[in-house]
């Protein structure tokens, strides 16, 4: 019984392992059997719904991850984001290249002007810190930040603004300090 649990666990986090960072719509009841080869009443006996069998899968990426939240202080914030990080990066990516000409080329165009605006500053130092504290920039103000911090984090807009502008001045003035990322 709990051999089949753990290899229907194993087979959903398989399952991620092989899709985008972490697709969870290919995380289905009828996938994850079909992986661990069991059929879809067996996942069922051991998890009563779809959301059990991904809270399970979870704690397995987790725990094969390295991360613990419960006790999370701020001098481990680098440490845990490093094993989160390293573990996402086994994970495939797929590119985010928006399929609208407008969108697309706007992006491009914000790209070089991040790297125009960093690179005077950060002259002496290497292409890819150049384009690292770019991108860094291009994260921050991206809509995407915004949204998190304002839909996930319930901040009102202008204080997601201010958090975003105030980590961007402090990776301004490490650049003005030549404090290579």
């Amino acid at each position: 019984m709990e051999e089949t649990r753990e290899r229907i666990i194993a087979a959903g986090a398989d399952l991620l392992h092989g899709v985008p960072i972490w697709n969870w719509a290919a995380l289905t009841v009828r996938a994850v059997a079909d992986r661990a080869g069991v059929n879809e009443r067996t996942v069922y006996r051991h998890f009563a719904s779809e959301r059990d069998l991904r809270d399970a899968v979870l704690e397995r990426l987790r725990t094969e991850a390295g991360v613990e939240l419960e006790g999370l202080r701020l001098e481990d914030l680098r440490e845990v984001a490093i094993r989160i990080l390293e573990y996402v990066s086994s994970f495939p990516i797929e590119p985010r290249a928006s399929t609208d000409p407008t969108v697309a080329a706007e992006n491009v165009r914000q790209r070089a002007a991040l790297m125009a605006a960093v690179s005077p500053a950060a002259r002496r130092w290497p292409v890819v810190d150049r384009k690292l504290a770019s991108g860094i920039f291009d994260v921050l103000w991206s809509p995407v930040s915004y949204e998190r911090l304002v839909a996930d984090w319930g901040l009102p807009p202008k204080e997601a603004i201010r958090g975003i502008t105030w980590v961007m001045g402090l990776v301004e003035e490490a650049i003005r300090q030549g404090k290579r990322p």
